[in-house]
Parts: structure tokens; C-alpha cells; sequence
């Protein structure tokens, strides 16, 4: 298998040495094309995959092209593309937001299949979900599997509409996660606990917490009940959140998200 990978940001490293490491794909059969100079070093010096600058006829070579370049970016570098792609090839794109039609219609191709990762694929914790252009072969779906698995685990889904929903949920969720580690840390700061102790005492919490919530078969309230007692401190804690709409504003903040992602599809 020859894999090229459009864009050599932190997601397209990361798939280039997933790939490297479950033995996908040797080094010289793997392509990385980034058109920044200072990436593209880092990229040289990484030593995982040949490098380019540009998309030329060169790509015809690969059987699978991966698009991991910006939403914003796609038109310009579709252009490119479509010259030289070829009917068995098979597209995979990680771009926010371009519909599987949008990228069928820019690039002149059919056989497209379009997933949405997230950053904890960067130490193969990864969850992915995605989708592939109708009329293509089940076996496409298997190859996509094996691919983003790679990076942690995956599921597919028939309806793409739901991808949306995806990127406003594991796709941005890290990011929610870490606001929130954050703003505990600065909580136990203002109440006189060292930086770093503070920062100890939340990230391992968390870290436990998800392991009872992964391995429990209670359900999630039942999970907050076993730390609540009436009149205690988590009571008071949670009792400031309802009267604060945490919980509604959480879920208001991922409804934007999505409508984003789908911004992003009209923009490109």
C-alpha cells in the first residue's frame, strides 16, 4: 500500500507515524506534501515519510490520498488535485465541515471517504468516526477501519449529517475538557493551593474518574450520587452549577460547534 497525506500539520503527523508504527505502510511508500517551509523541515527531520512541497503528477502512484488540510484551504488546493487523481485512488479527508459531495464535486472523484479524529490520536487514544460516498464497496469501509484505528479506535456511520455532530463532540471535545482542568486549577490557586499541586490533585482525578465512568456499569447519575451526600461539599458544588446553567450552557456551547461545522461546508 503507497499512502500520499496532504498537509503536514499536527493531525497528518500524527496518521503518517500511526501508520509507520502498525506497519501500514513503509517510510518510502508514504508521502507527506505541506507547502509550509518551516513544517515541512520539521516534517524532513521526523524522518517518517518522503516530503514534498507540492501536489504533482507524482501522486498518481499512491492508492490512498489523505486530505488533512484546513477546511478554508480546500478549494485552492482541489484545484491541483483533481489534474491528477486517478479512478482507483481513494480519498480520505479530515477536513471539518466539507461534505463528501462538496469534495466528489471539486475534485472530480467518486470514491471518497470522510472522517472526523481528534487530538488524543496523537498518543493512540484517538476516537474517530466517518463515512464513505454511496455506491462504493464495503470492503472500503474495512480499509478506513484499519487506517483509523491506527490512531485509537473508530466507528462508522451511514448517515454523514451525523459527522457534524461528531466534530462538536470528540472532534472539539479534548479542548472542553482541558478548559475545564484549567479553571480547576485556577480554583484551587485562589484558595491557596500550589500551582502544581493543584494541577496534580485535578489531572488525577480526572484521569480516575474516567476510569470508573469506562469501567462502571452505573449509569452516570447513579456515578455522581456515590460522591454527592446531602449537605456536603459536592452537593454544594453541583447545587452552584444547576443555579449557574453549566450543564444547559454545555450543551449550547456544543450546538454552536456544530453550526460551525456546518458553516464550514458552505464556505468551501
Amino acid at each position: 500500500m503507497r499512502i500520499a497525506i496532504i498537509g503536514g500539520g499536527n493531525m497528518g503527523l500524527t496518521y503518517a507515524k500511526a501508520f509507520i508504527n502498525r506497519k501500514i505502510v513503509r517510510t518510502e511508500n508514504l508521502l507527506i506534501i505541506e507547502k509550509h517551509d518551516d513544517k515541512r523541515l520539521q516534517l524532513v527531520q521526523e524522518g517518517v515519510a518522503q516530503v514534498s512541497s507540492t501536489i504533482d503528477s507524482s501522486i498518481v502512484s499512491y492508492d490512498i490520498v489523505v486530505l488533512a488540510v484546513k477546511p478554508q484551504d480546500f478549494r485552492a488546493m482541489a484545484e491541483t488535485l483533481q489534474k491528477y487523481l486517478q479512478s482507483s485512488q481513494v480519498i480520505l479527508s479530515i477536513m471539518a465541515g466539507i461534505t463528501i459531495q462538496q469534495i466528489q464535486d471539486w475534485l472530480l472523484h467518486r470514491k471518497v471517504a470522510r472522517a472526523m479524529p481528534n487530538t488524543p490520536a496523537q498518543l493512540g487514544y484517538g476516537i474517530s468516526a466517518f463515512t464513505i460516498a454511496e455506491g462504493q464497496p464495503n470492503d472500503l469501509i474495512s480499509t478506513m477501519d484499519m487506517l483509523l484505528e491506527s490512531t485509537g479506535k473508530s466507528i462508522f456511520l451511514k448517515d454523514e449529517k451525523l459527522l457534524d455532530a461528531v466534530t462538536a463532540l470528540s472532534g472539539s471535545g479534548p479542548a472542553y475538557f482541558y478548559y475545564i482542568v484549567q479553571h480547576m486549577i485556577e480554583a484551587g490557586v485562589k484558595m491557596g493551593v500550589d500551582e502544581n499541586i493543584a494541577a496534580l490533585l485535578v489531572k488525577e482525578t480526572m484521569h480516575g474518574a474516567y476510569q470508573i465512568l469506562n469501567s462502571s456499569k452505573q449509569s452516570i447519575d447513579e456515578l455522581i450520587s456515590m460522591v454527592k451526600s446531602k449537605g456536603g461539599t459536592t452537593e454544594a458544588a453541583l447545587n452552584t452549577m444547576i443555579e449557574s446553567e453549566v450543564g444547559p450552557n454545555i450543551q449550547k456551547a456544543l450546538q454552536q460547534a456544530e453550526k460551525r461545522a456546518k458553516e464550514l461546508s458552505g464556505g468551501a
